[in-house]
């Protein structure tokens, strides 16, 4: 596994629960949003990856405060030991595990679903189908697609999410996303925050939604889907 960092302690990433976040360096994606693009390339400097023999030295160290380990990235999935690292945790700490990913690789998704490792997943739904050649190759859209389906079904908890950017997200295109994930159990809209991190430098300066729109979204969103959150 390519880890590339770890959050000890986090109240905010796996509902009602107390997560370690470890991030994976990778992703197969190129929004222009992304606040961690440093973790966007595959292949990064060997100083730059944290050791596995360190986050399990932490958490042998701090399994009886934490009840939960967030794995995120870049995208888990495209690590090739993602399975065996995640059997790891489960078998030697009794703690939940949470999988953020992008949904690109529906087969890694079903595998890890059918073996029964995963207790939480969430899925970015970054765009609309139509749209997702502006941040990934098509393709990886109706791997998408699949995943949604895969996790709809699966009985366990999960959440689906997307990060609203002005000029690239309007009503007409929360619509098609919500349709999408037409009677899902939980959607978050996330609102975009402008830094000097975000991979495109014209987006670096860019407004975020205010909270009318974003109510304005939640409302057509609710339509589809049973329960809508706004995390500004």
């Amino acid at each position: 596994m390519k880890l590339a960092g770890l959050e000890k302690t986090s109240l905010l990433d796996y509902p009602d629960q107390i997560s370690a976040v470890v991030f994976t360096q990778g992703c197969n994606f190129y929004c222009p949003y992304c606040h961690n693009s440093q973790l966007i390339t595959i292949e990064s400097a060997p100083n730059s990856i944290m050791p596995e023999t360190y986050f399990f030295d932490f958490l042998e160290q701090r399994q009886n405060l934490l009840d939960a380990v967030t794995i995120t990235g870049g995208e888990p999935c495209l690590q090739p030991d993602l399975k065996e690292f995640i059997i790891k945790i489960k078998q030697n700490y009794d703690l939940k595990l949470k999988l953020d990913s992008n949904g690109s690789n529906a087969a890694v998704i079903k595998d890890l679903l059918e073996e029964k490792l995963l207790d939480y997943i969430a899925i970015d739904v970054k765009a609309s189908l139509d749209n997702y050649s502006w941040l990934a190759p098509a393709e990886l859209g109706l791997e998408l697609e699949k995943t949604i389906n895969l996790v709809l079904n699966s009985g366990i908890d999960y959440e689906f999410r997307t990060t609203v950017v002005p000029g690239l997200h309007d009503s007409k295109e929360i619509k098609k996303i919500a349709e999408l994930i037409r009677g899902a159990n939980s959607y978050y809209l996330q609102n975009f925050r402008s830094s000097t991190n975000v991979l495109a430098a014209e987006l670096r300066k860019q407004r975020s939604f205010t909270e009318q729109e974003l109510l304005e979204f939640k409302e057509i969103a609710v339509s589809y889907v049973k329960k809508v959150i706004i995390r500004d």
